[in-house]
């Protein structure tokens, strides 16, 4: 049977170059019985055969023994030595001989008590350890590796269950994992100088078929054009592979022809299966790496990254007259005026009694109170404020201005340097609520991809890098899935024109396909990282996509938002809000007991109407006689308080304080060169809430 086997594979070309057999004892156990042709036909295989020692004295006079008797019943065979079989045949008659001899003369011995006496050897013989267990007999810890030549072999070595290769039976220190450590050199099938691959290698006679996309939409990555009744290819993907050849070259030849192919990436895929009859040995391009291609084919490392993303296009603004509101967002001008006009408020309400500047009607209390609040936006205003309130809402105020207005003006001076560029479409879901149509490459595997995992429906094909502008400015795509090699390069040439936008969906990079275990594969991935990691693979990207000088002008900025900001809203607000309620919470105080007091100084005295002027009479003489300090100008007093209704002590207040207590604000007009004694205004109903002053 296995002189039929080998013949049969000589004949189809697997005892050829790169070509690996090995074989076990049941076959090199008859080498030195078999027929010589036998022998050859299986020249440069490795086997294994059970390792037995020819230099012991039981062997050496069985072998004499065996030559004897081979001599005289075969004279005509000229190979004269016991193989292991014939070894094992002695070992086996020489364990049944002593197992009868064991059982002696029983007559109870039977064919299951001599089978039982057999199973329980245990001895040395001349084939190896003769043992069983559960009925077998225990196959050899010691195997001896041969490597056939010409009409015999040649032993390269030992090899042990517990020490690996061994370069002879005896140097257990000398053991190794791998056979490349032994002594002899192996006679490879074809005369092979160096370890073979196992699979039928590339050669003149039958060269590697390479299949190549002949149409691609990106011609930078792989271009194939026909020049004078020759087919020339060019382009990265091309300039990798011939890197990557020029490494495998140094280890072995690899003769190749390039195909072009004319179908989609799958079916180019698919032809190197046996789905597509084997019809190419490689595929060399931009091929995306798959899980569902990964199960017929082997694929290299990648070569470049590959994802999806979206691409749209840019609005374009006919106009800047309504720049100046972009560095905010709406939120964040609504919340700024809001805090504007509640500071506003609440500077109102502190000072419209006690500031002059804040008197008269109502409405020009207000327009007072807004200009005051805006102008402080530009840190413009004049106007003075007296209420210790106020200057703490308004010291919290003009921070969150100097923030606001620093931040203002850089966004804005950046738009006007910056030329600002929007995208049309914000996201796929805008694609997805519009049922907008988009574009993708025809050939490759992503239309599929956008209508099972993206769900989109209306998907048109583009052929060329050069038809999408057109299908953008026809408004037949609001937008187009790219992969990001093809993306990149577009971009270079339209950066001023399209953006990306949204999540990019990662795929496993750009490689080269081969036949499924093909170890070229293999070869070809290391020989990818060698020049990834030499530089070799980064000077290919800078030759076929140089960087574009004209895109570092455009960017896309958004408006500053609340988020930025809420915080310091909130510390003005807070403010202003807390010195209102205290400010409420001390008139309110204020107002009840002035109340109270006012009924029990009526319940005490008994007053009468000349009661008022001789104390504004009083004050008056008091002021004539500190004449020297008014000056003949309008002027604000101080007030006087009386420590209780009643009291007959009285002291000066500030102006603010005297509005912290809810007392009104009296006129005093001293007429200039005149001697009269000053007029005095006093807006207060009941004046002996106001003056008592007896000295």
């Amino acid at each position: 049977m296995a002189t039929h086997l080998f013949r049969e594979a000589k004949r189809i070309g697997l005892m050829g170059r790169d070509s690996v057999w090995i074989v076990t004892d049941s076959i090199t156990s008859v080498l030195d019985s078999g027929d010589p042709s036998f022998v050859t036909s299986m020249e440069g295989a490795i086997g294994t055969r059970a390792y037995y020692s020819e230099e012991t004295s039981s062997f050496m006079d069985f072998k004499a023994q065996f030559r004897e008797f081979m001599k005289s019943d075969y004279p005509e065979e000229d190979h004269l030595v016991p193989g292991v079989d014939a070894l094992r045949a002695y070992d086996s008659v020489k364990a049944i001989s002593q197992a009868v001899t064991r059982l002696g003369s029983d007559e109870k011995t039977n064919s299951e008590t001599l089978l039982k006496e057999i199973l329980s050897s245990d001895f040395r013989g001349l084939s190896g350890d003769v043992k069983f267990r559960d009925g077998s007999l225990l196959d050899s810890s010691y195997l001896k590796i041969i490597n056939i030549v010409g009409k015999s072999y040649k032993e390269l070595g030992f090899w042990t269950s517990e020490h690996g290769f061994l370069k002879n039976d005896s140097r257990v220190d000398n053991s190794t994992p791998s056979m490349k450590k032994l002594d002899s050199v192996v006679n490879w099938p074809g005369d092979l100088t160096r370890d073979p691959k196992g699979w039928t290698m590339p050669s003149d006679a039958k060269r590697l078929r390479i299949g190549v996309p002949g149409a691609t939409g990106f011609q930078k990555f792989l271009k194939v054009e026909t020049v004078e009744d020759n087919v020339e290819y060019s382009g990265f993907c091309i300039d990798v592979f011939y890197e990557v050849r020029n490494i495998l070259e140094k280890s072995y030849p690899m003769p190749y022809d390039f195909i072009p192919f004319h179908g989609s990436y799958d079916e180019l895929v698919m032809n190197l299966t046996e789905l597509g009859n084997e019809t190419f040995d490689a595929v060399v391009g931009d091929i995306t790496i798959l899980a569902n291609r990964s199960k017929y084919v082997e694929f290299t490392q990648p070569f470049a990254e590959s994802g999806l993303s979206m691409m749209v296009q840019y609005k374009h603004e006919p106009s800047k007259a309504w720049l100046f509101l972009k560095p905010f967002s709406p939120q964040m001008w609504l919340a700024t005026f809001t805090i504007l006009f509640y500071t506003m408020f609440i500077v109102w309400c502190f000072e419209r009694k006690s500031n002059p500047e804040f008197k008269g009607p109502f409405k020009d209390q207000l327009s007072m109170a807004l200009w005051f609040t805006f102008s402080t936006m530009f840190f413009a205003h004049r106007e003075k404020v007296y209420s210790n309130f106020t200057k703490m809402v308004v010291v919290v105020w003009l921070f969150v201005v100097l923030v606001l207005t620093s931040s203002y003006t850089a966004s804005l001076s950046s738009m006007l340097t910056v030329e600002r560029l929007e995208p049309r479409v914000k996201d796929i879901d805008t694609i997805k609520k519009t049922n907008a149509t988009v574009g993708c490459d025809g050939d490759s595997f992503v239309k599929d991809y956008l209508r099972k995992v993206l769900g989109l429906e209306h998907i048109k094909t583009i052929g060329n890098q050069t038809d999408y502008p057109y299908e953008f400015d026809g408004g037949n795509i609001a937008a187009s899935f790219l992969e990001l090699p093809y993306q990149k390069v577009f971009m270079e040439e339209y950066c001023n024109q399209y953006t990306t936008v949204g999540p990019t969906y990662r795929f496993g990079g750009l490689g080269f396909a081969f036949q499924k275990g093909s170890p070229i594969a293999r070869d070809a991935s290391e020989a990818i990282l060698t020049i990834s990691e030499n530089g070799v693979l980064k000077s290919l990207e800078r030759k076929w996509f140089p960087s574009s000088k004209n895109c570092s002008a455009s960017t896309n900025m958004d408006s500053l938002t609340i988020e930025s900001f809420w915080g310091i809203y909130l510390i003005s607000g807070v403010t202003s809000t807390v010195c209102l309620i205290i400010f409420i919470a001390k008139v309110i105080v204020l107002r009840l007991n002035q109340g109270h007091n006012q009924r029990n100084q009526v319940s005490r005295d008994n007053p009468a109407e000349g009661g008022s002027w001789r104390k504004a009479i009083a004050l008056v003489k008091y002021i004539h006689n500190n004449n020297s300090r008014i000056s003949p100008v309008r002027r604000t007093p101080s007030f006087y308080r009386g420590e209780e209704m009643g009291s007959s002590r009285w002291e000066l207040v500030s102006p603010s304080e005297a509005l912290d207590h809810g007392i009104e604000q009296p006129e005093i007009r001293v007429p200039e060169q005149s001697s009269r004694p000053p007029e005095i205004q006093i807006p207060i109903p009941n004046l002996d809430s106001i003056v008592n002053h007896e000295n």
